[in-house]
């Protein structure tokens, strides 16, 4: 999708997203078998592999200076719209007896309204691979990986777009800090997401009620998204060593959401299941905003929507694993109470391994530190020798300064 969207230059992959989306949110309210809820899910996963098109998009109307600033921006755009959904939706269902329905009419409204402003939206003359500028193509503005390497051959698979962008993925992923924040982005977001996507049915056996009045569901979305936005936020004030103590911090925040999941499993209690939602949500998003700033400072900015779409490909994988082995039933088959168990099993094991990860950093840090050269000691004879350049020293030190 994200070849596709390059060579399209954009506008018509946003548009097949916005469309697909109506798509999908029709079969939900129209569907009535199995066949139609599996095409329904076909047309969601076009709409969510083609959120890439935006991103993509939102940082080929800007200078590369504005790309943080804009990267905010649309971040933030998400989280209101999310924040917005979920108090709007709670307020409607609570307060005045909304149904379901409704709300999933008023959606499919907002998707109709996407796709045309999508068909609106301006489509940029050039992209990042296919549709670069003449000057570009002449070798005017030659990328990050030829100006690493000048001596390099040139022929025409060489020049090959998928070619050149498997070459400069390459030569960019022996960067330790790429590795590391790239492997917690598939680890820790395939389990995020299927916590997500499990959570409503865990709220429903641990509050099972008919009165949608008495469901806050809504109310924990957006206390969960608010908190998670707040995270984000201060996130880009952290300022440590990444380098030395990002596996320690990855350790601390994967010890919280393990803690979290168990007490989700573990209690009866819906007002403590939400509270344990909000704030594992809030620890995921405090540390999204800090690997993607961490990603992005290992690229050029051609590979970083490249790498992330890896990334989230990986994930994807890995979270469709887990689901055929612990929740379908031609694997495992649990009930939700026993998916939860897994899944704090699954974050105590990634805690484990970011804890020897950061044990093993600082010692190796220490013991370098220790065996740092140190001046050798000198003798009596060698210290009174030195006295008199030192008193020199001392007395050309006001003139100097003067």
């Amino acid at each position: 999708m994200f070849l596709l969207t390059d060579y399209l230059r954009y506008t018509p992959v946003l548009v097949l997203q916005s469309a697909s989306f109506v798509a999908a949110w029709l079969l939900l309210l129209l569907g009535r078998s199995v066949l139609h809820m599996q095409l329904m899910e076909l047309c969601y996963s076009v709409t969510m592999a083609a959120r890439i098109a935006y991103s993509s998009y939102i940082f080929s109307l800007v200078r590369p200076a504005r790309y943080q600033r804009m990267a905010g921006y649309s971040r933030s755009a998400a989280l209101l719209g999310v924040f917005t959904s979920s108090v709007l939706g709670q307020l409607l269902v609570s307060a005045a007896g909304v149904p379901f329905s409704t709300l999933n009419l008023a959606s499919l409204g907002l998707l109709c309204c996407s796709l045309l402003l999508a068909l609106f939206l301006r489509r940029p003359r050039r992209s990042l691979f296919f549709n670069r500028d003449a000057a570009a193509r002449r070798g005017a503005a030659a990328s990050e990986l030829a100006r690493m390497n000048p001596g390099a051959a040139r022929g025409a698979w060489r020049d090959w777009t998928p070619a050149r962008v498997l070459r400069e993925l390459g030569a960019t992923a022996h960067s330790p800090q790429l590795r590391l924040w790239s492997l917690w982005w598939v680890f820790n977001s395939a389990a995020y997401y299927l916590i997500v996507y499990y959570v409503h049915i865990l709220w429903n056996v641990v509050h099972p009620t008919a009165d949608s009045a008495s469901v806050y569901n809504g109310g924990a979305d957006a206390a969960s998204t608010l908190l998670g936005a707040i995270t984000s936020f201060s996130a880009g004030f952290v300022k440590i060593r990444w380098a030395l103590w990002a596996k320690l911090v990855i350790a601390g925040v994967t010890a919280a959401q393990a803690a979290l999941v168990f007490l989700m499993y573990s209690t009866n209690n819906i007002w403590l299941c939400y509270l344990a939602f909000v704030l594992f949500r809030g620890a995921y998003q405090f540390l999204v905003p800090i690997a993607t700033f961490q990603i992005a400072s290992s690229l050029s900015k051609e590979l970083c929507a490249l790498v992330f779409g890896v990334n989230t490909f990986l994930a994807t994988v890995l979270k469709t694993i887990i689901t055929l082995i612990v929740s379908d039933k031609r694997g495992l088959g649990l009930p939700v109470h026993s998916q939860f168990f897994i899944y704090f099993v699954y974050f105590l094991v990634l805690f484990g391994v970011y804890l020897l990860g950061a044990l093993v950093v600082v010692l190796r840090h220490f013991r370098d530190g220790r065996r740092a050269p140190q001046p050798p000691a000198l003798s009596p004879a060698e210290e009174k020798a030195m006295q008199p350049l030192a008193t020199l020293e001392q007395s050309l030190q006001p003139e100097a300064k003067a």
